[in-house]
């Protein structure tokens, strides 16, 4: 992606992605980064490494790497982001658990780590950051929702169910605080090839039945994501509020 300019800069401007050590959000955290943000750059303790050397190839950022999950975990993120940077300007949404299961025998343990993660948290880490945005007049909320929130896969219902609820929980926020200089959207993506999909794309007969369901016959790159997330982020997207992009090929058509 090439440098960006006039109001695609986000020069002086603070992001927390979540999310961040690999696949998409490493790639939105990287756009950032180029478009002159400070990026804080979180994701699992597991994935400390990966978030270490991400954050040291990007001028003034940071690595964070903390478990959005236990209670109260979204707003200690959000000092511990304070603590390094400052109060965000952007938030990043890209965390997430995806766990397979047919939903007549879905485990409820499962079900809670899903439910903790990918919204309860989530909403508390943006009940800890909006507000400071809000007071500041600018401030930029972006999800990582999927294509299952339209499209759900048969064996992902509470993870489909809950990028949905993401969706129309952004959308509420977006009403309200709007007047305020805070936008609140939402990408999409659809098939991409990430690191997380890797096992599946590598099976050839669910690759090819994948790809038959795209109509730019391709499967689609972190960095795909990464071009709609800088656009949102940025004050080229000042007027765009409650939108949610597809980044999907035409996926979801």
């Amino acid at each position: 992606m090439s440098a960006p300019v006039g109001p695609w800069r986000l020069d002086g401007r603070i992001a927390l992605v979540t999310g961040a050590s690999r696949g998409i959000g490493a790639a939105i955290a990287t756009a950032l980064a180029g478009a002159g943000a400070r990026v804080a750059v979180n994701a699992i303790e597991a994935h400390a490494e990966e978030t270490r050397i991400l954050a040291a190839g990007m001028p003034g950022a940071v690595a964070i790497p903390f478990d959005l999950g236990p209670s109260g975990s979204g707003a200690r993120l959000a000092a511990l982001a304070r603590e390094a940077l400052g109060p965000p300007d952007i938030l990043v949404l890209c965390a997430a658990i995806q766990i397979e299961a047919d939903w007549d025998i879905a485990d409820p343990d499962d079900m809670d780590r899903q439910w903790a993660v990918n919204l309860r948290e989530t909403l508390t880490l943006t009940q800890a950051v909006v507000p400071g945005m809000a007071e500041r007049g600018w401030g930029r909320v972006l999800g990582v929702s999927s294509v299952q929130a339209l499209r759900p896969h048969p064996r992902m219902m509470v993870y489909a169910g809950l990028k949905a609820a993401l969706g129309n929980t952004l959308r509420n926020l977006g009403k309200q605080v709007a007047a305020r200089g805070v936008t609140a959207n939402l990408i999409s993506p659809g098939a991409i090839d990430t690191p997380r999909n890797a096992a599946a794309l590598a099976d050839a007969e669910y690759r090819a039945r994948a790809l038959s369901r795209i109509p730019a016959g391709r499967f689609g790159t972190a960095e795909d994501c990464a071009g709609a997330a800088l656009f949102l982020c940025s004050n080229a997207a000042a007027y765009v509020t409650g939108a949610d992009i597809p980044v999907d090929g035409g996926m979801a058509l």
